[in-house]
Protein backbone atom coordinates (compact mmCIF):
# COMPACT_ATOMS: atom_id res chain seq x y z
CA UNK A 1 0.00 0.00 0.00
CA UNK A 2 1.59 3.50 -1.14
CA UNK A 3 1.40 6.81 0.97
CA UNK A 4 -1.50 7.86 -0.17
CA UNK A 5 -3.13 4.61 -0.07
CA UNK A 6 -2.66 4.72 3.86
CA UNK A 7 -3.76 7.94 3.72
CA UNK A 8 -6.98 7.24 1.92
CA UNK A 9 -7.24 4.61 4.63
CA UNK A 10 -6.55 7.00 7.37
CA UNK A 11 -9.15 9.55 6.56
CA UNK A 12 -11.74 6.65 5.44
CA UNK A 13 -10.85 5.57 9.18
CA UNK A 14 -11.66 9.23 10.84
CA UNK A 15 -14.73 9.59 8.74
CA UNK A 16 -16.11 6.63 9.91
CA UNK A 17 -15.73 7.57 13.57
CA UNK A 18 -16.57 11.05 12.90
CA UNK A 19 -20.26 9.38 11.84
CA UNK A 20 -20.06 6.80 14.69
CA UNK A 21 -19.82 9.41 17.25
CA UNK A 22 -22.50 12.01 15.71
CA UNK A 23 -24.93 8.68 15.45
CA UNK A 24 -24.32 8.19 19.38
CA UNK A 25 -25.06 12.11 20.21
CA UNK A 26 -27.97 12.06 17.87
CA UNK A 27 -29.34 9.05 20.53
CA UNK A 28 -28.14 10.68 23.24
CA UNK A 29 -29.98 13.55 22.39
CA UNK A 30 -33.35 11.93 22.76
CA UNK A 31 -33.29 10.80 26.57
CA UNK A 32 -34.12 14.17 28.23
CA UNK A 33 -37.32 14.08 26.12
CA UNK A 34 -37.57 10.85 27.11
CA UNK A 35 -37.19 11.06 30.48
CA UNK A 36 -40.44 13.02 30.86
CA UNK A 37 -42.13 10.21 29.88
CA UNK A 38 -41.42 8.53 33.14
CA UNK A 39 -43.29 10.97 35.09
CA UNK A 40 -43.42 8.25 38.22
CA UNK A 41 -39.67 7.71 38.40
CA UNK A 42 -37.52 10.48 39.47
CA UNK A 43 -34.24 11.48 37.30
CA UNK A 44 -31.82 9.42 39.76
CA UNK A 45 -33.73 6.62 39.31
CA UNK A 46 -33.94 7.20 35.09
CA UNK A 47 -30.17 8.20 35.61
CA UNK A 48 -29.19 4.78 37.39
CA UNK A 49 -31.44 2.29 35.12
CA UNK A 50 -30.31 3.98 31.84
CA UNK A 51 -26.29 4.13 33.02
CA UNK A 52 -26.80 1.02 35.10
CA UNK A 53 -28.19 -1.32 32.87
CA UNK A 54 -26.57 -0.23 29.81
CA UNK A 55 -23.28 0.14 31.14
CA UNK A 56 -23.77 -3.51 32.26
CA UNK A 57 -24.84 -4.67 28.91
CA UNK A 58 -21.37 -2.90 27.22
CA UNK A 59 -19.11 -4.81 30.06
CA UNK A 60 -21.21 -8.11 28.92
CA UNK A 61 -20.67 -7.99 25.09
CA UNK A 62 -16.76 -7.41 25.77
CA UNK A 63 -16.51 -9.92 27.89
CA UNK A 64 -14.14 -11.59 25.58
CA UNK A 65 -11.60 -8.85 25.10
CA UNK A 66 -11.77 -7.87 28.98
CA UNK A 67 -10.45 -11.63 29.89
CA UNK A 68 -7.91 -11.67 27.24
CA UNK A 69 -7.03 -7.79 28.04
CA UNK A 70 -7.57 -8.36 32.07
CA UNK A 71 -4.06 -8.04 32.90
CA UNK A 72 -3.22 -4.46 30.35
CA UNK A 73 -6.57 -2.93 31.94
CA UNK A 74 -5.31 -3.42 35.51
CA UNK A 75 -1.80 -1.97 35.39
CA UNK A 76 -4.09 0.85 35.08
CA UNK A 77 -6.34 0.82 38.35
CA UNK A 78 -6.60 4.26 39.11
CA UNK A 79 -7.49 5.01 35.50
CA UNK A 80 -10.33 2.37 36.05
CA UNK A 81 -11.64 3.37 39.18
CA UNK A 82 -11.94 6.99 37.89
CA UNK A 83 -13.81 6.48 34.64
CA UNK A 84 -16.09 4.00 36.58
CA UNK A 85 -16.47 6.55 39.18
CA UNK A 86 -16.99 9.44 36.46
CA UNK A 87 -19.78 7.18 34.37
CA UNK A 88 -21.30 6.03 37.75
CA UNK A 89 -21.69 9.93 38.69
CA UNK A 90 -22.37 11.39 35.06
CA UNK A 91 -26.12 10.16 34.75
CA UNK A 92 -27.01 11.48 38.20
CA UNK A 93 -25.90 14.82 37.89
CA UNK A 94 -27.04 14.57 33.97
CA UNK A 95 -30.52 13.52 34.90
CA UNK A 96 -30.80 16.06 37.68
CA UNK A 97 -29.77 19.03 36.21
CA UNK A 98 -32.04 18.25 33.01
CA UNK A 99 -35.01 17.65 35.58
CA UNK A 100 -34.05 21.27 37.57
CA UNK A 101 -33.26 23.50 34.55
CA UNK A 102 -34.84 22.07 31.72
CA UNK A 103 -34.16 19.25 29.17
CA UNK A 104 -32.73 22.30 26.82
CA UNK A 105 -30.34 24.02 29.50
CA UNK A 106 -29.53 21.06 31.06
CA UNK A 107 -28.05 19.39 27.93
CA UNK A 108 -26.72 22.53 26.11
CA UNK A 109 -24.51 23.17 29.57
CA UNK A 110 -23.83 19.83 30.47
CA UNK A 111 -22.77 19.02 26.79
CA UNK A 112 -21.00 22.50 26.09
CA UNK A 113 -18.86 22.22 29.32
CA UNK A 114 -17.32 18.81 28.21
CA UNK A 115 -14.69 20.12 25.64
CA UNK A 116 -13.94 22.67 27.97
CA UNK A 117 -13.01 20.26 30.94
CA UNK A 118 -11.50 17.90 28.06
CA UNK A 119 -9.10 20.35 26.70
CA UNK A 120 -8.59 21.73 30.75
CA UNK A 121 -7.97 18.09 31.35
CA UNK A 122 -5.14 17.43 28.72
CA UNK A 123 -3.77 20.45 29.04
CA UNK A 124 -3.22 19.57 32.90
CA UNK A 125 -2.16 15.84 32.25
CA UNK A 126 -0.91 15.70 28.83
CA UNK A 127 0.23 19.04 28.75
CA UNK A 128 -1.52 19.73 25.10
CA UNK A 129 -1.14 23.89 24.73
CA UNK A 130 -4.41 26.02 25.42
CA UNK A 131 -4.49 29.33 22.72
CA UNK A 132 -5.29 32.63 22.88
CA UNK A 133 -8.33 31.52 20.76
CA UNK A 134 -9.20 28.68 23.05
CA UNK A 135 -9.51 30.62 25.86
CA UNK A 136 -11.52 33.23 24.18
CA UNK A 137 -14.28 31.15 23.12
CA UNK A 138 -13.91 29.37 26.36
CA UNK A 139 -14.87 32.29 28.13
CA UNK A 140 -17.86 32.77 25.51
CA UNK A 141 -18.91 29.53 26.70
CA UNK A 142 -19.03 30.58 30.27
CA UNK A 143 -20.46 33.61 29.35
CA UNK A 144 -23.50 31.67 27.22
CA UNK A 145 -24.03 29.69 30.59
CA UNK A 146 -24.13 32.63 32.79
CA UNK A 147 -27.21 33.76 30.69
CA UNK A 148 -28.73 30.55 30.63
CA UNK A 149 -28.26 30.59 34.40
CA UNK A 150 -30.18 33.49 35.27
CA UNK A 151 -33.16 33.56 32.30
CA UNK A 152 -36.16 33.06 33.85
CA UNK A 153 -38.51 31.25 30.92
CA UNK A 154 -37.57 27.66 30.71
CA UNK A 155 -41.03 26.55 30.26
CA UNK A 156 -42.66 23.77 32.71
CA UNK A 157 -40.26 21.36 32.93
CA UNK A 158 -37.74 24.01 35.15
CA UNK A 159 -37.45 23.87 38.58
CA UNK A 160 -34.56 25.65 40.28
CA UNK A 161 -32.14 26.46 37.58
CA UNK A 162 -29.27 27.74 39.21
CA UNK A 163 -28.79 24.25 41.41
CA UNK A 164 -29.97 22.92 37.50
CA UNK A 165 -26.63 24.41 35.78
CA UNK A 166 -24.50 23.42 38.62
CA UNK A 167 -25.53 19.71 38.11
CA UNK A 168 -25.34 19.88 34.44
CA UNK A 169 -21.28 21.43 34.92
CA UNK A 170 -20.75 18.45 36.94
CA UNK A 171 -22.03 15.92 34.27
CA UNK A 172 -19.47 18.07 31.73
CA UNK A 173 -16.60 17.48 33.89
CA UNK A 174 -17.26 13.13 34.48
CA UNK A 175 -18.26 13.16 30.75
CA UNK A 176 -14.78 14.85 29.86
CA UNK A 177 -13.01 12.36 32.77
CA UNK A 178 -14.44 9.00 31.43
CA UNK A 179 -13.70 10.03 27.61
CA UNK A 180 -10.31 10.94 28.47
CA UNK A 181 -10.18 7.67 30.74
CA UNK A 182 -11.35 5.89 27.52
CA UNK A 183 -8.67 7.24 25.84
CA UNK A 184 -6.02 6.73 27.72
CA UNK A 185 -6.40 3.46 28.08
CA UNK A 186 -6.64 2.68 24.52
CA UNK A 187 -3.20 4.60 24.06
CA UNK A 188 -1.55 2.25 26.61
CA UNK A 189 -3.03 -0.95 24.76
CA UNK A 190 -6.40 -1.70 26.13
CA UNK A 191 -8.78 -1.99 22.47
CA UNK A 192 -11.78 0.35 22.58
CA UNK A 193 -14.34 -2.82 23.72
CA UNK A 194 -12.22 -3.47 26.54
CA UNK A 195 -11.74 -0.08 27.72
CA UNK A 196 -15.28 0.59 27.29
CA UNK A 197 -16.45 -2.38 28.56
CA UNK A 198 -13.97 -2.24 31.89
CA UNK A 199 -14.95 1.36 32.96
CA UNK A 200 -18.75 0.90 32.00
CA UNK A 201 -18.18 -2.52 33.87
CA UNK A 202 -17.81 -0.73 37.05
CA UNK A 203 -19.76 2.03 36.43
CA UNK A 204 -22.65 -0.09 35.97
CA UNK A 205 -21.69 -1.91 39.18
CA UNK A 206 -21.51 0.97 40.84
CA UNK A 207 -25.18 1.94 40.32
CA UNK A 208 -26.59 -1.20 40.94
CA UNK A 209 -27.47 -0.09 44.77
CA UNK A 210 -29.23 3.32 43.06
CA UNK A 211 -31.35 1.45 41.13
CA UNK A 212 -32.31 -0.80 43.49
CA UNK A 213 -33.15 2.15 45.93
CA UNK A 214 -34.87 3.94 43.74
CA UNK A 215 -36.22 2.20 40.75
CA UNK A 216 -39.39 0.90 42.63
CA UNK A 217 -41.68 2.97 40.42
CA UNK A 218 -40.54 0.93 36.97
CA UNK A 219 -41.85 -2.03 38.66
CA UNK A 220 -45.38 -0.68 39.89
CA UNK A 221 -45.68 1.38 35.61
CA UNK A 222 -45.00 -0.21 32.59
CA UNK A 223 -44.84 3.08 30.52
CA UNK A 224 -41.67 3.63 33.30
CA UNK A 225 -40.49 0.55 32.47
CA UNK A 226 -40.90 1.05 29.00
CA UNK A 227 -38.61 4.39 28.92
CA UNK A 228 -36.20 2.78 31.07
CA UNK A 229 -35.63 0.03 28.83
CA UNK A 230 -35.92 2.33 25.76
CA UNK A 231 -32.76 4.59 27.38
CA UNK A 232 -30.75 1.52 28.65
CA UNK A 233 -30.79 -0.24 25.15
CA UNK A 234 -30.75 2.49 22.34
CA UNK A 235 -29.36 5.93 23.71
CA UNK A 236 -26.86 4.13 26.25
CA UNK A 237 -26.34 0.59 25.18
CA UNK A 238 -26.23 0.93 21.21
CA UNK A 239 -24.92 4.53 21.55
CA UNK A 240 -21.91 3.99 23.63
CA UNK A 241 -21.10 1.03 21.44
CA UNK A 242 -20.54 3.11 18.48
CA UNK A 243 -19.00 6.10 20.54
CA UNK A 244 -16.45 3.90 22.02
CA UNK A 245 -15.93 2.44 18.11
CA UNK A 246 -15.59 5.97 16.93
CA UNK A 247 -13.31 6.74 19.58
CA UNK A 248 -10.51 4.47 18.01
CA UNK A 249 -9.63 7.05 15.63
CA UNK A 250 -11.23 10.12 17.22
CA UNK A 251 -9.58 12.53 20.22
CA UNK A 252 -11.06 13.17 23.37
CA UNK A 253 -11.20 16.28 22.54
CA UNK A 254 -12.57 16.10 19.02
CA UNK A 255 -14.96 13.31 20.47
CA UNK A 256 -16.73 16.32 22.85
CA UNK A 257 -16.78 18.57 19.98
CA UNK A 258 -19.05 16.41 17.70
CA UNK A 259 -21.44 15.09 21.09
CA UNK A 260 -22.44 18.77 20.58
CA UNK A 261 -25.24 17.36 17.96
CA UNK A 262 -26.44 15.98 21.16
CA UNK A 263 -27.85 19.51 22.34
CA UNK A 264 -29.05 20.46 19.20
CA UNK A 265 -31.44 17.61 18.90
CA UNK A 266 -32.60 17.84 22.64
CA UNK A 267 -33.62 21.57 22.15
CA UNK A 268 -35.49 20.38 19.52
CA UNK A 269 -37.37 17.62 20.80
CA UNK A 270 -37.87 20.00 23.92
CA UNK A 271 -39.65 22.83 22.03
CA UNK A 272 -41.85 20.25 19.90
CA UNK A 273 -42.60 17.81 22.54
CA UNK A 274 -42.10 18.94 25.59
CA UNK A 275 -42.82 22.34 25.42
CA UNK A 276 -39.99 24.44 26.78
CA UNK A 277 -39.59 27.59 25.90
CA UNK A 278 -36.61 29.95 26.38
CA UNK A 279 -36.90 33.88 27.53
CA UNK A 280 -34.50 36.15 25.58
CA UNK A 281 -31.15 36.04 27.53
CA UNK A 282 -31.45 32.15 27.41
CA UNK A 283 -31.82 32.47 23.48
CA UNK A 284 -28.68 34.95 23.60
CA UNK A 285 -26.66 32.09 26.06
CA UNK A 286 -27.44 29.49 23.62
CA UNK A 287 -25.70 31.88 20.58
CA UNK A 288 -22.43 32.07 22.87
CA UNK A 289 -22.47 28.47 23.42
CA UNK A 290 -23.00 27.58 19.88
CA UNK A 291 -20.40 30.42 18.51
CA UNK A 292 -17.67 29.38 21.17
CA UNK A 293 -18.30 25.64 19.90
CA UNK A 294 -17.87 26.80 16.59
CA UNK A 295 -14.74 28.50 17.24
CA UNK A 296 -13.06 25.67 19.47
CA UNK A 297 -13.87 23.09 16.82
CA UNK A 298 -11.85 25.16 13.52
CA UNK A 299 -8.22 23.88 13.25
CA UNK A 300 -6.04 26.10 15.12
CA UNK A 301 -3.90 26.85 11.54
CA UNK A 302 -0.41 26.53 13.32
CA UNK A 303 1.65 23.90 11.24
CA UNK A 304 1.93 20.65 12.58
CA UNK A 305 5.41 19.46 13.20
Amino acid sequence: MDGGDMGGAGMSGRGRGTALVLVAAILWGTTGTAATFAPSAGPIAIGAAAMGVGGLLQAIIAIGPLRREARAILRHPWLLAMGGLSVAVYPLAFYAGMHLSGVAVGTVVALASGPIFAAILERVVDGTPLDRRWLSMAGLGILGTALLTVDGTHGGSARNVPLGVLLALVAGLTYALYTWVARRLMGGGVSSRSAMGAIFGVGGVLLLPVLVATGAPFLADTRDLAVAVYMAIVPMFLGYVCFGIGLRTVSARSATLLTLVEPGVAAVLAWAIVGERLGILGVLGIVCIGASLVGLSLPSGRPKR
